[in-house]
């Protein structure tokens, strides 16, 4: 089964707790804190696996979240960390924000790993609160929640060529013919239902990758048929083989049908109907199909594009185009840079900024403190332990804040906020 989107969650995992713990030995009567770091919690990662062409697996699952990190342990022994989460996606991934709709990651190079979500920090553990004057705190940190986000998956199908027309001209027959795809053929609309890839190779270290796009008629821009479901599919390829039946027998014009199948993807794409195109005239074993030849090709010529007449039904004529389209995509391929695999790639994370930097506004008759780094520490703080309040106001003091206070004149008793902790401002 062909399955080309998928939304799915993602969370990273949550940082481990920091511990109280203290030195327990024989002969040490007072061993001072011992308590270890939480371990940071598991991160997202994609990974695009060169062996996989669908999204299907996303059909099963789409829940992902990473194991949270160990809190940390006596001894001043830090918690595990959280494994990290792989997540493997086919070539031609787009993954986008599921609230927006904007585009976060274009994942097109096999072997790419790129770091999507990283895990929460862990806690400290209270070690690191010991002072000259706090020689047993008693107190250590939270660990930071991971992230976590929405994600919509979109397969764009990776191909030198497309083969584009209305239903019914021959398009899986040419890529059965050309290569090893077997695609599922029969005498009626919409056989395809899906698309269908295949390897082109003429000669041994070169080859080229054709997709036979299904279910564009006229209005397939707006989703009429099945073409909303399938443009996307050929917005990357180089070159678009543009089928249409000579012989008429399905009671179309062909020239007509060219004009409609072009202003489809004029109309879906700018930039898709700019992609170079040849005309390729099917099913010219057809009797029929002697009198439409002759106005294609004047077509073709109107719109600059190079002709070419074949029937798939029997090879006439395949060969050669498929070498002509090995020199074009050839030519095309030589001014492409050499894709290197992304080692790590990080999506916008928050960057903390210190401390010091705060801002104080005025709320009514309240007085409002704002800054990231401070918000951020008073999180990980358990803020009904007192030791932590403690240090808390001495840290307060270190940064200036009741200087700045003061330096605003907010009057004795007025009541002062930063995240979750409200205090009265006492000069």
């Amino acid at each position: 089964m062909f399955i080309d989107q998928a939304r799915i969650y993602v969370k990273s995992g949550d940082g481990g707790d920091g511990v109280v713990r203290f030195r327990r030995e024989k002969y040490v009567p007072a061993g001072g804190p011992a308590g270890g770091d939480g371990g940071r919690g598991g991160s997202i990662y994609f990974v695009v696996d060169g062996g996989l062409s669908t999204l299907m697996d996303f059909r099963y699952r789409r829940k992902f979240v990473a194991p949270s990190g160990q809190a940390g342990q006596s001894k001043n022994m830090a918690g595990k960390d959280g494994e990290d989460l792989e997540i493997r996606v086919p070539p031609g991934t787009l993954v986008k924000d599921g609230e927006s709709g904007d585009v976060l990651l274009d994942l097109t190079v096999p072997a790419s790993r790129v770091l999507v979500l990283p895990g929460g920090r862990g806690g400290r553990g209270n070690t690191h609160f010991a002072t000259s004057t706090r020689q047993a705190p008693s107190f250590a940190e939270r660990g930071e929640p991971g992230k976590e986000l929405w994600l919509q998956l979109e397969l764009k199908l990776l191909a030198d060529v497309g083969l584009v027309g209305y239903p019914n001209v021959g398009k899986s027959t040419l890529l059965s013919v050309v290569s090893a795809a077997r695609p599922k053929i029969a005498n009626y609309p919409f056989t395809t239902l899906i698309p269908n890839l295949g390897v082109v190779s003429l000669e041994p270290g070169h080859a080229f990758v054709i997709a036979d796009i299904p279910g564009l008629i006229e209005g397939a821009h707006q989703g009429v048929g099945l073409g909303m479901d399938f443009l996307r599919h050929i917005e990357r390829t180089r070159l678009i083989l543009h089928l249409v039946d000579a012989s008429g027998l399905e009671g179309r014009d062909p020239v007509e049908d060219y004009a409609k199948i072009n202003e489809e993807l004029r109309l879906y794409s700018t930039a898709l109907a700019a992609c170079p195109q040849i005309l390729v005239a099917n099913k010219a074993d057809l009797p029929e199909a002697k009198d439409n030849l002759g106005r294609l090709e004047e077509v073709a010529k109107q719109h600059h594009q190079e002709f070419f007449v074949i029937s798939a039904a029997t090879g006439q004529g395949t060969r050669e185009l498929m070498r002509h389209v090995d020199i074009l995509v050839r030519q095309m391929k030589q001014g492409d840079p050499v894709p290197e695999p992304v080692e790590q790639l990080i999506l916008p994370r928050d960057e903390t900024p210190p401390i010091e930097d705060y801002t104080i506004v005025r709320d009514n008759e309240d007085y409002v403190v704002q800054g990231a780094g401070l918000e951020r520490l008073l999180r990980r703080l358990d803020l009904n332990n007192p030791e932590a309040i403690a240090y808390l106001q001495n840290l307060f003091e270190k940064i200036g804040l009741y200087k700045s206070l003061a330096e605003m004149e907010v009057p004795e008793g007025a009541t002062v906020r930063l995240g979750e902790l409200e205090f009265e401002y006492m000069e």
